[in-house]
């Protein structure tokens, strides 16, 4: 069994099923959802994942690749828990970050690398500290 949850746990879920693919994404749409250079989002079986608490609200939007994507996020903190789409209507792609143990996620590859930003990767040379920044 594996469980995820919000940022400020109001939106829990549970999965039992297979892990899928996962990956990163580039796309200037996952970029905003995640505020960041990427997404990581994971396969799943749609029907091994349950919301436990909480309800989601969705936002659906035509992404790049001419799909009709909807995220899922709680509606308390904004945290994105999963996107999904009538063009995979067996699963849904949950965000790595979400994962109470993320360390199962084992991407595999990357999508839409021609719109990576050039500070995506990050440079081995920069300061680097085990918590916070002293």
């Amino acid at each position: 069994m594996i469980t995820g949850r919000c940022l400020c746990g109001f939106v829990t879920y549970t999965y039992d099923g297979v892990i899928g693919l996962a990956g990163y994404c580039h796309c200037q749409d996952c970029r905003r959802r995640s505020g960041s250079a990427f997404g990581i989002s994971v396969k799943l079986d749609k029907e091994g994942f349950q919301i436990a608490h909480g309800r989601l609200k969705g936002y659906t939007k035509q992404g790049d690749s001419g799909t009709e994507l909807t995220r899922h996020f709680c509606p308390e903190c904004g945290s994105p828990i999963f996107t999904s789409s009538p063009r995979h209507p067996l699963h849904l792609y949950v965000q790595a970050g979400t994962l109470d143990d993320p360390g199962i996620v084992r991407p595999i590859h990357q999508a839409w690398k021609s719109s990576a930003v050039a500070w995506s990767t990050i440079d081995p040379q920069l300061a680097t500290f085990t918590k916070g920044r002293v």
